[in-house]
């Protein structure tokens, strides 16, 4: 079984999963609406948003698009968790999604992990980065 975040936004899906990308590495897919066909019903000026956007890495994928016929707001009981076995990586993850955002827990130890932080990043999405403790010996 498999779960996948899908995001909406109000017209900068593609510089979030621009910068989504640069944070996370991984492959980086993007239609817009000029992708659709002419009488789809797009307006004009909303056919440059994005139809649908996709960051795959590994069996992760995380997707999104913008929303042009009502306005979204950041969600208040859903947030993208991030987690990885190396507290570095998890620091830099956290560092670069704060830039711009508003950290509402700082990123640090915690009882149950070496790292953890929430932030709400640039964009208006909620994340949460943690380090998983690895697996004990058998």
């Amino acid at each position: 079984m498999a779960f996948h975040p899908y995001l909406y936004f109000n017209g900068n899906c593609r510089e979030a999963f621009t910068r989504y990308q640069e944070i996370f590495g991984g492959e980086l897919v993007i239609m817009d609406w000029t992708d659709a066909p002419p009488d789809s019903g797009i307006p004009d000026e909303k056919r440059h948003l994005v139809m649908h956007a996709a960051l795959v890495g590994g069996d992760e994928l995380i997707m999104g698009s913008d929303v042009f016929n009502v306005e979204v707001s950041t969600p208040d009981a859903m947030v993208v968790h991030y987690s990885t076995t190396d507290a570095d990586r998890a620091k830099t993850i956290f560092a670069e999604l704060s830039e711009g955002g508003d950290v509402s827990t700082p990123g640090g130890e915690m009882f149950w992990t070496p790292f953890y932080g929430m932030v709400t990043d640039r964009f208006g999405m909620p994340w949460q980065v943690s380090v998983e403790r690895a697996a004990p010996a058998d």
